[in-house]
């Protein structure tokens, strides 16, 4: 039993840990907000979907039971 809390403990830990990243030169600051600027574009384009396509009289969703 305590090592299955040992066991949970330490994946949280690893999926929440805090992600700490030195910066190492002057220009590294401003390449990360560059890439982050990049993801945000793509999530946005990725999740956005059709903004042309009209969505709003679609198929019924009927239950399979």
């Amino acid at each position: 039993m305590a090592l299955g809390f040992l066991s949970a403990g330490t994946i949280t830990w690893i999926v929440l840990k805090p992600e700490t990243s030195p910066v190492s030169r002057p220009g590294a600051a401003a390449m990360s907000s560059s890439s982050d600027e990049e993801k945000r574009r793509h999530r946005e384009q990725f999740f956005g979907g059709n903004s042309d396509r009209n969505i709003r009289g679609g198929q019924e969703m009927k239950p399979r039971w």
